[in-house]
């Protein structure tokens, strides 16, 4: 078992086993901090958390811990991620005022309300992808935002990749479902 694994070498050689940590359980980590912070922040906002979530799991790991490794990261990266976007809202909602003379010179090429309507849509896109629950909700990220195969998605999630694909293909229709409820059509 690879936490058994992860865990000896947490013993023996901190450096291994950080690294095997970090490459079996980054895109987990990746998936929860996404699902928190799509909405609110950045690409980058959103890696820089993943990899503050490493940094806090490698100073607070205990490798004599007999609880499920998998449950730690997930909790620290849930909480780290929340503690982000709670930082990331507190700094979006300073207002830089500007004088009204400002006002006139700002001109946008974009169809500013084409982009609003598209960011409502993703918005309630990603709303109704968190609420189908785990693990479908990773699969559709997966799947269409990372592009990867079910064979790919079933070593990240521990699922048969059959599984995978008939869990995606429900997940898919009561996804429909729910944005026909919303009006949306994609």
């Amino acid at each position: 078992m690879i936490e058994l694994k992860i865990r000896s070498l947490l013993k023996t050689d901190t450096k291994q086993g950080e690294r095997l940590l970090f490459d079996e359980y980054y895109n987990y980590v990746y998936t929860i901090v996404y699902q928190k912070l799509c909405n609110i922040a950045s690409r980058e906002d959103i890696e820089d958390c993943v990899i503050e979530c490493f940094v806090k799991i490698f100073m607070y790991i205990n490798p004599d811990y007999e609880g499920s490794l998998k449950a730690y990261i997930g909790t620290v990266a849930k909480h780290e991620a929340i503690n982000i976007g709670k930082q990331l809202q507190a700094k979006s909602k300073k207002q830089i005022f500007l004088e009204e003379q400002d006002f006139n010179n700002i001109s946008s090429e974009e169809n500013i309300e084409t982009f609003t309507e598209q960011s409502e849509q993703t918005r309630i896109l990603m709303h109704c992808i968190s609420e189908l629950g785990e693990p479908d909700a990773s699969i559709i990220i997966q799947k269409f935002f990372y592009n990867r195969n079910s064979i790919e998605i079933s070593k990240i999630i521990k699922l048969n990749p059959v599984a995978v694909r008939v869990r995606c293909s429900r997940a898919l229709k009561r996804l429909k479902t729910m944005l026909l409820k919303k009006k949306i059509t994609l």
